[in-house]
């Protein structure tokens, strides 16, 4: 009798754990397009080169305060696991995994305080998954393959 109550405990108890940890996973269209939306497409956005088009005149879009365009999933994937893979984490990066501890140069834009960077941060390592800071040409196949960075 008394199995016959705990297994069925143990079952609610563990369908609970793999429900909350679905609904906490972060993809592109239920976490990091609203975070760009907040903190990036002003520079990032529509009216911004491709990556192609910004590494041909990169002085002169920055000039104009545009970089590359991360206004679809397609055009961000370029820098996350693409031609330029790490490209965003080494711009996003709080500096823990520097050299040098200097955060990179877009961290700042993440949030108003500490705190909300930290958060906002947490929560693009969690959708990328395999963090690297390694350039397309430097990183295994093993890392590459660690980079998630679902859509839905």
């Amino acid at each position: 009798m008394r199995r016959a109550l705990i297994i069925p405990g143990v079952i609610v108890l563990f369908s609970g754990c793999i429900t909350a940890a679905a609904a906490s996973t972060i993809t592109y269209e239920n976490g990091i397009r609203q975070l760009l939306d907040k903190h990036c497409l002003a520079c990032h956005g529509s009216d911004s080169p491709t990556m192609e088009e910004f590494n041909k005149n990169t002085e002169g879009y920055k000039a104009k305060s545009l970089g590359p365009r991360f206004d679809t999933y397609e055009n961000l994937m370029v820098v996350v696991n693409g031609t330029e893979t790490g490209a965003l984490m080494r711009r996003l990066d709080d500096g823990t995994n520097t050299k040098d501890g200097k955060p990179g140069n877009m961290f700042k834009n993440l949030g108003n305080n500490d705190a909300r960077r930290a958060a906002n941060l947490a929560i693009v390592k969690q959708w990328i998954g395999g963090w690297t800071l390694k350039r397309a040409t430097d990183i295994s196949e093993a890392e590459k393959n660690a980079i998630r960075a679902p859509r839905n």
